[in-house]
């Protein structure tokens, strides 16, 4: 079932992964579910056209659920959602320990200005990575140059500090470029098994911390931007 034309749904949208200043991140469209009962979900994330937009369940006992949405696809978990519904349920008074998403239970804290998520790195879609070394060389590659599929591209900007520069690209997700991808992050922190201070797309910032069982966290800082209505 389509979303009437005449039954304008609010979105809240804030930026996640923001650098200190505020700048950049990755815009997350926030439908509560109670507003969007009975439309399609998938629908409404494509007319929002951002990355994610998610759908969640009012807490109780400090919880929450949520549904997850690329313009093209349901994802079981992705980063920047739960980073960001974090952070906006508890800058709503609405705090949150735990958002249950299909892949599992996700662990939320929020500390000072940067919120942390906790996840499994296989929970993350499975992306092709494309190690360049030159820095460069990554700032001039297109989205056409990605047709299809996954593709997380990154190098090296201080190894011994665990410094990164990466750029994602995801048509099979609907998504030409991504701002910042949390899942990503997550997946190649497990890949390298360290954690990393990575600096995506123009200048968003994510930090990961790395754990031998399979668990990473991953944090960053988040914004409120605005409100539509679509």
């Amino acid at each position: 079932m389509g979303i009437p034309e005449s039954d304008g749904a609010q979105i809240e949208v804030v930026r996640v992964f923001t650098d200190a200043a505020g700048r950049f991140g990755n815009p997350l469209g926030i439908a509560r579910a109670a507003d969007v009962e009975g439309a399609d979900h998938q629908a409404l994330a494509a007319r929002a056209g951002y990355s994610e937009t998610v759908v969640v369940q009012d807490p109780s006992n400090e919880r929450t659920s949520m549904r997850i949405y690329t313009p093209a696809v349901e994802l079981p978990f992705a980063g920047h959602p739960t980073v960001g519904t974090g952070w906006w349920l508890f800058m709503q008074g609405r705090p949150v320990s735990v958002i249950d998403v299909p892949a599992g239970p996700v662990d939320v804290s929020v500390t000072d200005d940067m919120t942390w998520v906790r996840a499994r790195s296989e929970w993350a879609p499975e992306f092709e990575f494309h190690q360049f070394d030159d820095l460069e060389e990554v700032a001039t590659l297109d989205p056409a140059d990605f047709p299809e599929g996954r593709h997380y591209v990154w190098n090296w900007i201080d190894e011994a500090r665990g410094q990164v520069r990466t750029r994602m690209f995801a048509p099979a997700m609907g998504i030409p470029e991504d701002a910042a991808t949390g899942a990503a992050a997550i997946a190649l922190t497990a890949k390298l098994e360290r954690g990393l201070y990575i600096t995506q797309g123009e200048g968003s910032q994510l930090f990961t911390e790395w754990d031998s069982d399979g668990w990473v966290r991953l944090g960053g800082r988040v914004v409120e931007d605005h409100a539509v209505v679509i």
